[in-house]
């Protein structure tokens, strides 16, 4: 699919920037002493030096090195195959779920830029100290590049990470139903949620019950508004539903690219099991996958929660019955693809849209083009789509340079 568009480059700078990361530093504050100003990388460091010195008194407790290569260097070409497609799907669902979102808005941006963002962000995300937010300044900086408004912008972020987020929840709740340990609490999970909303579904009709209910959430956003700092944050808040009207199959668009986005990466781990011969059964790989999601986020020891992600995958698939070695191999083949591989496209398709250090003409020439053919394979290999191509159109609301 290739489609082109013709959106304004330079949009003119707006007085209040709706998240607070792109706000100027202040000058009057004084200046913090350089160890407070780098806590978290400290603390990082700190962790790591920890774990590699408390390493020798576990010795005998870790894997063979040699195990390990050696399953890695027969895993099964065939499946290999599957986790590199698998990985490139997530992704591309992802940046797919985005450009809806920006289709919706009004917004139609080509699906090479639309994997090039994705990629960028997830690398800066992934390798940064504080990528997370980071990535999010630097996605809202390039859909504003791209012609989207600043509502827009906001919208299609928020959006993205609530129906994500959900996604993530549901497949979650669903392996562990399919868990016979985990099914109670799992069905209660469920349960509690689903009844809350057959009960006030019909009651929220009733408009004194509505106003009741609403009051606190009027109250919370009038004290915003009153605030001079974070008005200008609450009155774009306010307008993204305004900014965001998805139809029923826009809606179905998007929740089939979000649950997409989270199967292709545990069907990337299945895969990486079964090429080094770990037979485990696609429930217990997708409770591995959530356990070590969650594992990253509370024990984060490098930035995309290097070491704490691997040990926990290892250790859940060798609870799921795998020995060690082949579970090590496992997850070294799925994170040299799922991880550095996409980081490295990542840092290429940043440098492909020219945000960072000044090159020679020919070197940037050379890396726009990797970048340009890494993207197209990608958009390629990702054929699933719940859209097809459109024609070129410049959104009324975009800004003019």
């Amino acid at each position: 699919m290739n489609d082109t568009v013709t959106a304004p480059v330079h949009p003119p700078a707006e007085a209040d920037p709706p998240f607070p990361l792109l706000n100027e530093p202040d000058e009057q504050a004084p200046a913090r002493p350089w160890w407070r100003r780098r806590a978290g990388l400290i603390v990082q460091w700190a962790l790591v030096l920890g774990a590699l010195a408390a390493l020798p008194l576990y010795r005998d407790e870790l894997p063979d090195l040699g195990a390990i290569w050696r399953a890695a260097s027969h895993a099964d070409p065939g499946w290999l195959t599957m986790v590199v497609l698998a990985v490139a799907g997530s992704m591309g669902a992802f940046a797919r779920l985005q450009r809806r979102l920006l289709r919706v808005g009004g917004l139609r941006m080509p699906l090479r830029r639309a994997f090039a963002i994705t990629y960028a962000g997830n690398a800066l995300s992934t390798t940064l100290p504080a990528g997370p937010a980071v990535s999010v300044v630097y996605t809202f900086r390039q859909f504003r590049r791209a012609g989207a408004s600043t509502q827009l912008a906001t919208a299609v972020i928020l959006a993205g990470g609530v129906i994500t987020t959900s996604a993530y929840t549901l497949i979650g709740l669903l392996a562990l139903v399919a868990d016979p340990h985990a099914r109670g609490f799992a069905l209660l999970a469920l349960a509690v949620p689903l009844v809350l909303a057959v009960l006030l579904v019909p009651a929220l009709r009733w408009r004194p019950l509505r106003a009741l209910l609403t009051a606190p959430l009027r109250r919370a956003h009038r004290a915003a508004l009153a605030h001079p700092k974070i008005a200008p944050y609450a009155e774009r808040l306010a307008g993204v539903r305004d900014i965001l009207r998805p139809t029923l199959r826009d809606w179905a668009a998007l929740i089939a690219l979000a649950l997409l986005n989270w199967v292709f990466d545990i069907l990337a781990l299945l895969s990486a099991a079964h090429a080094v011969g770990v037979d485990v059964a696609p429930n217990g790989v997708a409770l591995t996958y959530f356990a070590a999601q969650a594992a990253g986020s509370l024990l984060p020891l490098l930035p995309g929660g290097l070491g704490a992600i691997e040990g926990s995958m290892a250790a859940s698939l060798v609870a799921f019955g795998a020995t060690l070695s082949p579970a090590a191999a496992a997850v070294g083949l799925y994170r040299l693809v799922s991880y550095w591989a996409v980081v490295g496209v990542g840092w290429i398709a940043w440098a492909g849209l020219h945000e960072g250090p000044r090159l020679p003409a020919r070197a940037r020439a050379a890396l726009a083009g990797t970048g340009r053919l890494i993207m197209d394979g990608m958009s390629a290999v990702v054929f699933l789509t719940p859209y097809t191509a459109v024609p070129a159109q410049t959104p009324a609301e975009a800004p003019r340079p």
